[in-house]
């Protein structure tokens, strides 16, 4: 009999845009959260209720462009799964990319709190652009 220490634990190889789509998942929670628990901060309902996102006025074209970059991500989730892998990869790396500096941009000014989460954020799209860019090859033919 084998105790359990000597047997290997199963494991299998994920597909790359299936990592791709949890790493947008991942991202996405970690975006409504971080949303979600700046509300408790002092002064921000008072600002949203203002017409305030952050330094920015909440008039129309402010809006279309947040929620824009809102659906991206949410988007990307389904579109890493099903896409072409040549597309794939590039919208995965022009996009991670794009969200890494968006990201950046909101750690200027922001509390602690929001700026540990955001440094997450920045690990989760660096990995999509990394997953991305080393995706696997078909071997040559023979």
């Amino acid at each position: 009999m084998t105790n359990s220490a000597e047997r290997a634990l199963e494991t299998f190889s994920v597909p790359t845009n299936l990592k791709l789509a949890l790493l947008w998942t991942s991202l996405m929670f970690l975006y409504i959260y971080n949303d979600y628990f700046e509300l408790y901060s002092r002064g921000k309902i008072a600002s949203m209720a203002a017409g305030r996102i952050g330094p920015f006025e909440a008039n129309g074209r402010a809006m279309v462009i947040f929620s824009i970059l809102l659906a991206i991500p949410a988007l990307m989730i389904f579109m890493s799964a099903v896409l072409p892998p040549l597309v794939n990869r590039w919208m995965n790396v022009t996009l991670g990319l794009l969200y890494t500096v968006v990201e950046a941009l909101t750690l200027i000014g922001s509390r602690l709190s929001y700026q540990v989460v955001v440094s997450m954020e920045i690990v989760v799209t660096l990995l999509i652009i990394w997953f991305a860019m080393r995706w696997p090859r078909l071997p040559a033919p023979a």
